[in-house]
């Protein structure tokens, strides 16, 4: 499994788009509008007043509804716009032979790759079922200098094999018994290791035959984003079989120009994404100095005092990377929560964690209380080192993020906060790490943007300025569509224990209309009764831990008649 969370080698949790086309979609059939039901006595302090104006408004990127590994039913029934393929073991991907290499992840066992899989994670299949479910493939070149080899008849080899290494404190009990995770029985590592145990040597002219094979099998356009490895500031933890010492802060440099290079030769129009960094230790430090800080803590790392001068590890790569000409066409990083959210913990504490932690992803006021302790502003810090250190407007990229709670409704209003977030702030591409599965309320969550109504209904694609007293408890997000001009409204009731009534003012919008209206609660997904408003203003209430979806569908203007010639009868 994707180990998202490390601090100083502790484990803290667990380790310019492309434009794609889609409709409104409203084709499902909808009863006569019913006059809007009288509300029920509410005091005026109870009420949540939410303000939409129509007058303040930006395009919201489709790229931001994009997933790791999604299948091709996912892809076609929640409608994806883009498909990663990434994680620890696209860094020990070998093409060759169609194996992975899961390093710490798993054991560091090499494994060959499943064809038979409904989510073939690497080679030329994921890109066909991608391709088929109507998404845009992103694909991960490996950088490590290592990929994984097999034994014979294609048998799992061992980084850390007990029969040649002795006693470890794990081993894996259920695939290959003699592999180990590499730490004696009294915690200390094992160092000695041969790492050609079970890899062999990589570099850049076989990542470049392996997309040389790829744009030959699908065209120039059938690769249109190339991600240079995964989270390179911690190889020395996930893939220390390989790897046991941090990368310094001008290897990284250097090895995205090298690949970028090699990309380009091949594919001139492939859009290069880098750096894929972890998190926010990873945002500051190379990997060299986070493993220094381990004993040495962070008040005097060595890469931060001399090679960067001081410099945090990221903005400073953008630096390099602008003098090296333009090796990066996408700035991308990971992100996630440190509260324990990231789990699937149903605590009252964590679930309330949730409900505030995606401040992170936007709010300068909102200081993070875990061990990051700082303000993160995610999405504006990311458009502000690109515009001051590298070129102003890059697109920006968060190419894994997961907030937890996938089976509950915590976790459902989450991802629908996140959603918004991201076409609000004007985020450029994301993709969601996680499996997806339709019984789960998150994926409901996601297709309440993406396909309410199973004939493409969608949230619409221009943003649309909008603003809630207090969204840690009920959050709020609108936005138009650009083709028949339908407003969307997603109302989002975070409150763990209590229904909220909401009063949505609109402004520089129509007045009065036809109302249509979905709900996610309880893990359901159904549509409500039409209703109607008047005086621009909309009243519902919404249950505790629900998600209410309002489609304002705008009348077509009357056709004009023909033209009088004239003439006299």
């Amino acid at each position: 499994m994707k180990r998202a969370a490390v601090r100083l080698g502790v484990a803290g949790g667990c380790a310019c788009g492309l434009a794609v086309p889609y409709g409104a979609g409203y084709a499902q059939p909808a009863p006569a509008p019913a006059p809007a039901p009288a509300p029920a006595t509410v005091s005026p302090e109870s009420v949540v007043d939410i303000t939409v104006d129509g007058a303040i408004r930006h395009p919201i990127s489709p790229l931001i509804y994009g997933v790791n590994f999604g299948t091709t039913e996912t892809l076609k029934d929640l409608r994806v716009a883009i498909n990663r393929s990434g994680g620890d073991s696209a860094s020990a991907y070998n093409w060759r032979i169609d194996a992975r290499n899961a390093g710490k992840d798993w054991y560091y066992e090499s494994v060959p790759c499943d064809p038979k899989a409904i989510n073939d994670q690497f080679g030329p299949r994921f890109i066909s079922l991608t391709r088929k479910g109507g998404a845009v493939p992103m694909i991960s070149l490996s950088m490590l200098g290592w990929q994984a080899k097999l034994g014979p008849d294609r048998s799992r080899l061992a980084s850390f094999a007990i029969t040649k290494y002795g006693p470890q404190q794990e081993n894996d009990s259920v695939g290959m018994f003699d592999a180990g995770n590499g730490f004696k029985p009294d915690g200390s590592p094992i160092t000695d290791n041969d790492p050609h145990d079970a890899q062999t040597p990589s570099d850049a002219q076989s990542e470049q035959d392996r997309l040389r094979h790829l744009v030959k099998q699908f065209g120039a356009d059938g690769v249109p984003y190339v991600i240079l490895d995964n989270e390179l500031s911690l190889w020395q933890l996930i893939h220390r079989d390989v790897h046991p010492i941090g990368l310094h802060a001008d290897e990284t440099a250097q090895k995205v120009i090298e690949y970028s290079k090699a990309v380009k030769a091949v594919s001139p129009k492939a859009k290069i994404v880098a750096p894929e960094e972890w998190g926010w230790q990873g945002y500051h430090y190379s990997g060299f100095d986070q493993q220094y800080a381990i004993t040495h803590g962070l008040d005097h790392t060595p890469d931060r005092e001399g090679m960067t001068a001081g410099m945090d590890y990221v903005p400073w790569l953008l630096t390099q990377w602008k003098a090296a000409g333009h090796p990066i066409d996408v700035f991308s990083l990971h992100f996630y929560p440190q509260e324990g959210e990231y789990s699937d913990s149903d605590k009252p504490e964590v679930q309330r964690a949730r409900n505030r932690s995606t401040r992170d992803l936007w709010d300068p006021s909102y200081k993070d209380p875990s061990w990051i302790n700082s303000v993160v502003a995610l999405i504006p810090m990311m458009r502000q080192w690109v515009d001051q250190y590298y070129y102003p407007g890059t697109p920006i990229a968060l190419t894994e993020y997961n907030w937890g709670g996938e089976h509950q409704m915590n976790g459902a209003t989450t991802q629908a906060d996140i959603l918004g977030i991201f076409g609000r702030e004007g985020l450029d591409i994301a993709t969601r790490w996680g499996d997806l599965s339709p019984d789960m309320p998150v994926y409901k969550a996601i297709k309440l943007y993406r396909n309410y109504d199973d004939h493409g209904g969608a949230f619409g694609d221009i943003s649309l300025q909008t603003h809630t007293p207090d969204p840690d408890e009920v959050s709020a997000f609108a936005a138009q569509h650009g083709a028949d001009g339908a407003i969307t409204l997603v109302v989002i009731n975070k409150r763990l224990d209590a229904q909220a009534h909401v009063r949505i003012s609109l402004s520089n919008l129509p007045d009065h209309g036809k109302v249509e209206a979905w709900q996610l609660v309880d893990n359901a997904l159904t549509r409500k009764p039409d209703t109607s408003y008047t005086h621009a203003t909309l009243t519902a209430t919404l249950p505790q831990q629900s998600i209410l979806l309002l489609v304002l569908p705008q009348p077509k203007p009357a056709k004009q008649g023909k033209k009088a010639s004239g003439k006299r009868s």
